[in-house]
């Protein structure tokens, strides 16, 4: 199913109160059964900083927990399609969530809603293939190394910091960037 036949327009925006981490297994992506790759999922901020061991105030947001991205709005008719393709696409452990996305005015200084309701899928610690928090050198170890049907893991992790640098240059996501150097040092150390 190409993804852009059944939208209607793509909008820019975050979803605040969440973190974007490798914390998901991959046997079907970007992995095998017998070696899992890691992918990417989104996972709410509070319950991530309990698992890295960060001390919070129960259930504080910090001034990074948010996650830019594209909301596609589904043409009406089309929705019922679209929603059975990211079931059964987010089936390896995910839980559906709805949220507002946000967006920033163009001087950066006023925040607005983009889309009221958007379906976002969220990566839960029980989830089956919810791998949780890692140190990035593991995780960078095993994405170096990995394959799956879709293709390299790194190609991946590449693929994603490409596109958030590309679409949302004014971002800093510590994380991912930090995620891309370590596998690219790996690599240069492979070859």
């Amino acid at each position: 199913m190409q993804r852009y036949e059944l939208t209607e327009s793509p909008e820019s925006g975050y979803v605040k109160g969440v973190v974007r981490r490798f914390a998901q297994s991959s046997n079907d992506h970007r992995g095998t059964p017998e070696l899992p790759g890691r992918v990417v999922t989104v996972v709410e901020a509070p319950v991530w900083h309990r698992l890295e061991g960060k001390e919070t105030e129960d259930g504080q947001v910090l001034a990074d927990d948010y996650v830019w991205g594209v909301a596609y709005r589904i043409d009406p008719e089309k929705e019922a399609e679209v929603q059975a393709y990211m079931e059964y696409r987010e089936k390896n452990g995910y839980t559906c969530h709805h949220v507002p996305v946000y967006g920033l005015s163009a001087d950066g200084k006023q925040e607005y809603i983009v889309v009221q309701d958007s379906t976002i899928w969220i990566g839960k610690p029980d989830d089956p293939a919810f791998v949780g928090y890692e140190p990035l050198d593991k995780i960078a170890q095993t994405i170096a190394v990995r394959s799956g049907p879709s293709g390299p893991n790194k190609e991946y992790l590449y693929k994603l910091a490409e596109s958030v640098k590309n679409l949302y240059p004014h971002v800093k996501d510590d994380y991912l960037f930090a995620l891309e150097n370590k596998v690219r040092t790996l690599d240069l150390v492979r070859a």
